[in-house]
């Protein structure tokens, strides 16, 4: 089996301007070269913000940049058109494309209605703060702009369990819709904040059997008229995980497709995540959440961090066949949402950690490839600018994974400071077999197993941290293999 890895195609402040479909249609193939297999593209239906949108304030799911909606044509990456012209591209470069699916809220509604609602405590959303009255709230969607074309479906008061604005009022709060479908929220895993059903906008309620009917039609349509590869799930911490069993399980059996999904639970305590795993019966990977922190944690801490726990409490330690990895995302990047960066220092050390193990499906990040520069307002409204330079040692990293990280995994977390680990390489793959070394602090090495089949072998630091220094595989195939300081080497057969 070839080791394959994916790339999450764009960051949140990608310029607007429709430009991201044609980026992805000229740079396909010299992605696969580069060791890229599979690609996951934002939200590519029209948003309530329009041609500005990182799409995720959904407006219209039927919309791919097709009608004049939202004050443009267009999305934030494109037109309709552009969009299918970049995933032929794709997999004619044999490339996998994963679409963003995001079907816990919508936004930008079309008309206000009057609603009965009650309050909730935002701290615990169980706790009702007032009792039953009407407010008006946006959740009439006609798309206008459509006219009925693909779907006459329109959505109302009825298809959503809570909303947050009270136009009537002109008050934000959080409101629990009182429809016939429930007075209270949707049944989900999580009990943060009581309940986690609500997270923003207008909350689609898939209590309803309209609703789920109608988003098993979507698919349907959006699969004859884009024919991707496979899902990436927003938000699914705030939805009904039978939802998404059954919306899977008709897509699977209707195109007799796989479909290869990975859906967002975004939290960092592990049991959250394999009880998810658990209640959808493994139909479905999970980003693997706690092993962001702990990359995160450790590149903040420096040497003071143990490297010898970084795999602690995380899903790939536990169920790697449902892991996928990831260093940064979109929501995690500086002055987002969920902001938890990664230091510029530790980020190839991350990146080894996801790329040159034998456990999860590792994904890199958009701008740590292309890098990224952007301003915004951070959470104490101050301006910042900030720029994400591209990660130089991944083109190599993604040439080793791709050639190299292959066979029997040899373990050597035995330093707070100064971890590594072998892998063998395996018959399939010509010169294969590589020696990873890890340091956050000060120069260190690693006595190291490679296998007895690399005996005399010259090993060189595919990196160059060591100036053209060789090492030479003994008889029984062990070596002593090198690092800098707060840096990783990549030792393997010198071509």
């Amino acid at each position: 089996m070839e080791n394959f890895t994916m790339l999450q195609f764009f960051e949140w402040y990608y310029p607007a301007g429709g430009r991201l479909w044609n980026q992805l249609k000229n740079d396909a193939e010299n992605l696969k070269k580069k060791g890229i297999d599979s690609v996951w593209l934002p939200p590519a239906y029209k948003a309530a913000s329009g041609g500005y949108s990182a799409g995720y304030d959904v407006y219209d799911i039927y919309d791919l940049g097709e009608f004049d909606q939202k004050g443009t044509v267009a999305t934030k990456y494109g037109t309709k058109q552009e969009y299918l012209d970049a995933i032929a591209a794709a997999q004619k470069a044999q490339l996998k494309v994963y679409v963003d699916v995001v079907l816990n809220h919508m936004g930008g509604a079309d008309e206000i209605e009057k609603v009965n609602a009650r309050k909730v405590d935002p701290a615990n959303r169980n706790e009702f703060i007032s009792d039953v009255y009407e407010i008006g709230a946006y959740t009439k969607f006609t798309f206008p702009g459509r006219k009925g074309k693909y779907s006459k479906f329109i959505w109302d008061w009825q298809c959503f369990s809570g909303i947050d604005y009270d136009a009537y009022k002109k008050e934000t709060a959080i409101f629990s819709i009182q429809n016939q479908y429930g007075e209270g929220w949707k049944d989900v895993l999580d009990d943060e904040n009581g309940n986690y059903d609500y997270l923003m906008l207008s909350d689609i309620d898939t209590r309803n059997p309209s609703v789920r009917e109608e988003l098993k039609n979507w698919g349907k349509w959006y699969f004859k008229t884009a024919g991707f590869n496979g899902f990436r799930l927003d938000a699914i911490k705030h939805m009904d995980h039978g939802f998404y069993n059954e919306w899977l399980d008709y897509m699977r059996s209707e195109f007799k497709h796989e479909f290869f999904t990975v859906g967002e639970y975004w939290a960092f305590e592990l049991p959250k995540l394999l009880k998810y795993i658990e209640a959808t019966e493994g139909r479905m990977s999970l980003f693997d959440a706690p092993l962001h922190d702990n990359i995160h944690h450790a590149s903040k801490q420096g040497k003071d961090y143990d490297l010898t726990t970084i795999f602690d409490n995380t899903l790939v330690s536990v169920n790697p066949e449902r892991a996928v990895t990831l260093v940064e995302n979109h929501d995690t990047q500086p002055l987002q949402s969920l902001e938890q960066p990664v230091e510029q220092w530790f980020k190839p050390i991350a990146y080894a950690l996801i790329l040159l193990r034998d456990a999860g499906y590792p994904c890199v990040f958009y701008a740590d490839m292309y890098g990224a520069k952007y301003t915004d307002k951070g959470g104490d409204g101050e301006e910042y600018e900030i720029e994400l330079p591209v990660v130089e040692e991944l083109e190599t990293m993604l040439y080793v994974r791709k050639n190299m990280a292959y066979g029997t995994q040899r373990d050597y977390f035995d330093h707070p400071n100064c971890i590594g680990w072998t892998r063998e390489g395996d018959t399939d793959h010509e010169d294969s077999g590589c020696a990873v070394v890890i340091s956050n602090s000060e120069d260190g090495f690693k006595e190291m197993e490679i296998g007895a089949g690399h005996a005399g072998k010259v090993f060189v630091d595919y990196l160059n941290k060591h100036d053209g220094e060789e090492v030479v595989i003994t008889a029984d195939g062990w070596a002593e293999f090198k690092v800098k300081a707060g840096s990783l080497s990549v030792w393997g057969i010198k071509k």
